[in-house]
């Protein structure tokens, strides 16, 4: 059984798979150990592929944040401008 997200607001921005920061925690984990030199080439393959995944993860979810902030700030923007206020603020 899935354990659920604490806040509700983080499953609107990432319905699975890890967070944001675990997923940057996983890429720095990764990275150390590839340059560590401690692993086969074929390892370093795999995780490499696994970082890429993580990153792509990141990048979406960021996507996502702007969006919304993007969202959040059209909306203070109309607040803060009502249709009937001229353009010096009404004054």
């Amino acid at each position: 059984m899935a354990k659920k997200n604490p806040n509700p607001k983080d499953d609107a921005i990432q319905p699975d798979g890890p967070s944001f920061e675990q997923a940057i925690a996983e890429v720095e984990t990764i990275i150390d150990r590839i340059e560590s030199g401690e692993m086969g080439l074929e390892d370093q393959i795999e995780q490499y592929a696994r970082g890429a995944e993580m990153l792509k993860r990141c990048r979406a979810v960021l996507d996502r944040c702007e969006q919304r902030v993007e969202e959040i700030t059209a909306q203070l923007d109309k607040s803060d401008h009502p249709a009937d206020m001229g353009a010096d603020g009404g004054e």
